[in-house]
């Protein structure tokens, strides 16, 4: 896949661990400024204090990178989609395509959940073959945001 700001290709591959957590907490850090204007500060501060202690040990992570730079990162478990945060600079370029492509193909993901308010997030999961099944009125770590979970409905035409 090309980058639309650069033209130059991005490609998927595997986390390099821990060494770079931190270039990965700073995408997302610019991914949730940009996107998820619903969470209070000190939710969003509580979040990305556990990214690398937490919830990157607990996921496959697949990182896009462009030029040896990482621009976007998933991950996944037991065919759930997890997280998946493209840097704000990236939006728009195909990144978020790539890795939800390639989780689908290559990591057997077939559920995602998505906060109600990123109406972005949702249309993006709606229209790459996701459809809701459910809602739970709080997020998993019980906070005021409402999650949509979504099915991916025909896994095989992704295969």
């Amino acid at each position: 896949m090309v980058s639309a700001s650069t033209g130059v290709p991005a490609r998927i591959r595997p986390s390099a661990g821990p060494a770079e957590y931190p270039a990965l907490v700073a995408i997302w850090r610019r991914a949730v400024d940009a996107t998820h204007d619903f969470l209070s500060a000190a939710d969003r501060d509580e979040i990305e204090a556990r990214l690398a202690s937490d919830y990157f040990p607990a996921v496959t992570l697949s990182v896009a990178e462009r030029d040896g730079r990482p621009v976007g990162f998933s991950g996944v478990l037991d065919g759930t989609l997890e997280m998946l945060f493209v840097d704000a600079a990236e939006r728009g370029g195909g990144i978020g395509k790539a890795l939800l492509d390639h989780a689908i193909r290559d990591q057997g993901v077939v559920r995602v959940d998505v906060n109600e308010q990123n109406g972005s997030a949702a249309g993006f999961y709606l229209s790459r073959g996701f459809e809701v099944v459910g809602r739970s009125a709080t997020d998993e770590a019980g906070r005021p945001y409402p999650l949509l979970h979504l099915g991916l409905a025909r896994p095989s035409l992704h295969r």
